[in-house]
């Protein structure tokens, strides 16, 4: 067995907060909703827990720090010991998978099932913010019991079992293993009298649309919570959260670095050369803008002209981002006579040795 805070990955003066971050990353990595089929995986997520369980518990890790692994042998003893499967981990530490999503490790005692949706953003709807409307199916509250699962007139009975916390420790080999209570499974309550509209349930399948807000700003890949929109917790806790997965289009005007956005602009050779002007697409106007800015003279291929504060705004905050113009040097792969003759000349003055043009077939000295 490997020592526990190098399962963790943790020093052996970590602090419970330092434990709970080490740990909260190993099972968000190797979470089995995550890593589904993989046995190393779901190994390691029982390593992690194991390790989390003893050195959360001010005892156990004392008596850890002490005697090792003897330290926490029960009176019973035995080898092997802690979690059973990653369902108990999920009911002893159901609290710290609030943020992953699939369901398992996302509901909690007292607290309904998170839910998540996916919706699509134009590249102007993530810039500047809109209002979506999406249609979710969740669990509800039932109306008839009001959440409590029990039929109008009654009320859920105390579990014996669990005294009404939900949940049950026992001894496994090394570790005391907090579960799931089997008689209420969770819930604290037992319903003596069931409620004929769920069952028992406490809530009741419904499909309805609501209004997401998606503020300025959001980028692609990133989530936004709304507390309280999820699934109805059973015997009438908290709802769970909706988390809405945002999926933004691109635009092949811009492209995005964070707040920052990048335009490619050709110009010719010529006007990198002289210096002029030149119109670009900016974000205004929902992203139909345009804007006149000045090309040096002199401009070299990949010099840029940056526009402050032009750029994407900061989501909850003031000021925006910057506009970064990058000028692409184009060079003409045909030239008519004229053009090749007045470069020529152009060459002759400046003293470079230039290929000569190509002669007609009558042209060539015989």
């Amino acid at each position: 067995m490997r020592d526990l805070y190098e399962v963790l990955g943790v020093a052996k003066d970590a602090s419970a907060s330092d434990l709970k971050k080490a740990y909260y990353k190993l099972a968000k990595q190797h979470h089995p909703d995550v890593n589904p089929g993989d046995k190393e995986a779901e190994d390691k997520f029982k390593e992690a827990a194991n390790a989390y369980q003893v050195l959360s518990d001010e005892d156990q890790r004392a008596r850890y720090d002490r005697f090792g692994f003897d330290g926490l042998r029960g009176g019973g003893g035995g080898g092997g010991g802690g979690f059973g499967g990653v369902e108990d981990i999920f009911s002893a530490f159901g609290d710290m998978f609030g943020d992953m999503f699939g369901g398992r490790g996302g509901r909690q005692r007292g607290r309904g099932a998170d839910v998540r949706v996916d919706i699509n953003l134009s590249f102007p709807e993530a810039v500047w913010g809109t209002s979506k409307e999406v249609k979710v199916s969740r669990d509800v509250a039932c109306g008839t019991c009001s959440g409590s699962g029990a039929k109008p007139g009654s009320k859920p009975d105390v579990c014996r079992g669990c005294g009404g916390k939900g949940q049950v420790v026992h001894s496994q080999g090394f570790f005391m293993v907090q579960t799931t209570c089997p008689q209420c499974r969770g819930a604290g309550k037992v319903i003596r009298e069931q409620c004929d509209d769920c069952r028992g349930r406490g809530a009741k399948a419904e499909t309805s649309t609501l209004t997401v807000t998606v503020p300025s700003g959001v980028d692609d890949g990133q989530t936004l919570r709304l507390a309280g929109k999820g699934e109805a917790a059973p015997g009438g806790g908290q709802p769970g959260h909706l988390y809405v997965v945002l999926h933004v289009q691109g635009d092949e005007r811009f492209r995005r670095d964070g707040q920052d956005i990048l335009t490619e602009v050709p110009i010719s050779f010529v006007k990198a050369a002289l210096g002029g002007e030149v119109e670009i697409s900016t974000l205004d106007d929902n992203c139909t803008g345009s804007a006149t800015i000045e090309v040096k003279a002199g401009t070299q291929p990949g010099d840029a002209f940056v526009r402050r504060g032009q750029g994407v705004p900061n989501i909850g905050e003031g000021g925006r981002g910057d506009h970064v113009v990058q000028f692409v040097v184009e060079i003409p792969k045909k030239l008519s006579s004229k053009q090749q003759e007045l470069l020529r000349e152009l060459a002759t003055d400046m003293g470079e040795d230039v290929k000569e043009g190509k002669k007609g077939l009558f042209g060539r000295k015989r």
